[in-house]
């Protein structure tokens, strides 16, 4: 899939929404201990506007949640970030001060950088002269890149699962990126549509190829006898509904197939565009350009 066709921010506002509590607790445990989980909202979607620079941006995920111990809320903006941006620490202010205007809480800001590159992202911005710092702005900070994937495989968690495809593994470690993924998946346990939600997710940035999946299936054949057979039964299910979606645009292309040459035969006969329209359902406008 190349990369203008891929919606990293939904796929990433997807992932983190639906394991919001995993996400914190893999990266950030000594946050994680701090959250009283048992309150989550999700805000609506902001949109905030930048009348100097003349850009408008979506907040990519804003959560309305709790301290233990504590009776006040607090908001955590989850920010994600496809490519290099060098005024992007600034950036991470300026959506602080317009949400803190805004909602007038205590607002924790994250930033997940899941760019190929290998950076040292900065995780403040500062705002200072000789005798005085007038602003000191933080927020945590997640490189996916810089990220050592072995470390990961042993976590039994949703969203370590996912983000393997995106951490710091090289050409010839795909396979088993891949592999160590499945297992995690198989030991998950998870309902069909939050399993099919991390394959998605992984298989957009991680896609092996047919010999690739072929030595893929050879090592699962050595694994243990039960764990293979869970892993297996993972890769044939997630194989039949990428068929049968496969096959459902198939029939969708054919039948529009079909509809273009009837409304074509029908304008040779005379037919006009409204009649046509009325029987096969396409556009207007497609019946006009079909015209001679």
């Amino acid at each position: 899939m190349s990369e203008t066709r891929i919606d990293h921010d939904r796929l990433f506002k997807e992932l983190l929404s639906t394991f919001f509590e995993e996400f914190v607790l893999l990266f950030f445990p000594h946050v994680h201990e701090q959250i009283d989980f048992h309150y989550l909202s999700f805000l609506s979607e902001e949109v905030l506007t930048d009348v100097t620079a003349g850009e408008k941006h979506r907040v990519d995920l804003l959560v309305e949640t709790k301290l233990r111990g504590e009776d006040g809320l607090i908001v955590v903006h989850i920010e994600h970030q496809s490519y290099i941006q060098s005024s992007f620490s600034e950036r991470m202010f300026i959506y602080f001060s317009r949400l803190f205007q805004k909602h007038r809480r205590r607002i924790l800001p994250i930033a997940i950088f899941s760019y190929d590159a290998i950076r040292d992202e900065p995780s403040s911005f500062t705002v200072s002269f000789p005798f005085l710092t007038v602003l000191d702005f933080r927020f945590l900070t997640v490189e996916l890149s810089k990220l050592p994937w072995r470390t990961y495989i042993r976590h039994d968690n949703p969203v370590a699962a996912a983000l393997l495809s995106k951490m710091g593994y090289n050409e010839e470690e795909k396979v088993e990126v891949k592999k160590e993924f499945l297992r995690m998946l198989a030991r998950l346990e998870l309902d069909e549509a939050r399993q099919r939600l991390l394959f998605g997710f992984f298989e957009t940035y991680l896609r092996l190829s047919e010999e690739e999946e072929v030595r893929l299936r050879n090592e699962v054949k050595t694994m243990e006898e039960k764990e293979a057979a869970k892993v297996m039964e993972l890769i044939v299910s997630y194989e039949q509904k990428g068929m049968e979606k496969g096959m459902e645009k198939g029939i969708e292309k054919g039948m529009e197939k079909a509809k273009l040459d009837v409304a074509k035969r029908m304008l040779a006969k005379g037919f006009d565009a409204d009649t046509i329209h009325e029987l096969t359902g396409l556009p207007l406008e497609t019946i006009e350009q079909l015209k001679p």
